[in-house]
């Protein structure tokens, strides 16, 4: 919570200093008008999610919104999506403009010849953990030992599951790992059927704690000194090459739709009403958004604006995700990511 607190405040002073700015360039949050009373132009940019709306997308919604990225010259069309993986291929093939994807599924799809590239991860803390009821007795990680966790085979929280094991000192077979997909796992857990899940502490964790009306404590990954990047935007090789100045206004309109999404937590999550059927009620996305801003810093990038990248937690990323065998081995940064775009 100390962390949440700390970032928050940071990120509001980020929004605060990017409406200033904004003022003196004489924008208006009214995407149709300016200081000099023209309608700014905008161009239509499609924007697959990685998943079906839920709480850490109120960003987008908000800078919609607040006409943030038609400041920027953008008429953002926002999708839902069917799993990182679907989106990263989804902007390769040219079938969307950018993606919104988790980066273990995109330097996969890159390690396998789909032109892509992040251009900006603002999820920098993993969101991975176990997560359990706060009254099932699992405090710490020791207490799993002889439990059942539900996992989702090959996605990147269970595939990483060993090195969080290794790193508090437990081996694989001390936990036994029930494979469900994403629904399943929480359906388990609601029923009793296992002690508790893998997944992201952000996403699942609030919808569980709704439907059960039981608090969930998170056993996070990082807090086990394991740590690699989760969700950014991303786009084609072709995009980059062709129109830089289009992937570098929506990096910059979405660092300062982040902080003002942070800065005004409430709006944020109210400017998602009836955008999709299949989002969650109002409180889940409330909890799911402020989950999510205790997530986009590191210690090499603390007190910056959102989005930006440090490469040493590139290498990080590069280092965690190959030994557990997602990733390519022997990478570097560039490989993945074009630090052309980093949000001012």
């Amino acid at each position: 919570m100390e962390k949440n607190t700390r970032t928050l405040a940071a990120l509001a002073l980020a929004g605060s200093a990017a409406l200033v700015l904004a003022g003196c360039g004489g924008s208006s949050s009214d995407p149709s008008s300016s200081s000099g009373g023209d309608a700014v132009e905008t161009t239509e940019v499609s924007l697959m999610l990685n998943w079906y709306p839920y709480g850490e997308h109120a960003p987008f919604y908000y800078g919609v919104e607040q006409g943030i990225f038609a400041e920027h010259g953008i008429d953002l069309q926002i999708e839902a999506g069917q799993g990182s993986t679907r989106t990263a291929q989804a902007v390769g093939q040219g079938q969307v403009d950018f993606g919104w994807a988790d980066t273990p599924a995109v330097m996969s799809n890159i390690d396998s010849g789909v032109d892509i590239k992040s251009v900006g991860v603002f999820l920098q803390t993993t969101p991975s953990a176990v997560q359990v009821f706060t009254d099932s007795g699992i405090s710490e990680p020791s207490d799993l030992v002889g439990k059942t966790i539900a996992v989702s085979a090959g996605d990147a929280p269970t595939t990483t599951f060993p090195l969080y094991l290794a790193a508090v000192g437990l081996d694989e077979g001390d936990v036994t790992q029930q494979n469900l997909d994403a629904a399943g796992k929480i359906a388990a857990m609601l029923s009793g059927q296992v002690d508790g899940l893998i997944g992201f502490a952000h996403d699942q964790g609030p919808t569980i704690a709704a439907q059960s009306g039981k608090d969930v404590t998170y056993l996070r990954y990082s807090d086990a000194g394991l740590n690699f990047y989760s969700n950014g935007l991303v786009a084609s090789g072709d995009t980059i090459a062709n129109d830089p100045d289009l992937v570098d206004a929506l990096v910059q309109a979405t660092s300062e739709a982040f902080a003002a999404a942070a800065e005004n937590p409430e709006d944020a999550v109210a400017a998602m009403a009836g955008k999709d059927p299949q989002m969650p009620d109002a409180d889940v996305l409330q909890g799911q958004w402020e989950e999510t801003t205790a997530l986009l810093e590191t210690e090499a990038t603390a007190g910056s604006v959102p989005g930006t990248n440090a490469e040493s937690d590139w290498q990080a990323t590069i280092d965690v995700l190959s030994e557990s065998g997602l990733t390519a081995e022997g990478e570097t940064p560039d490989t993945y990511y074009d630090d052309s775009f980093q949000p001012e």
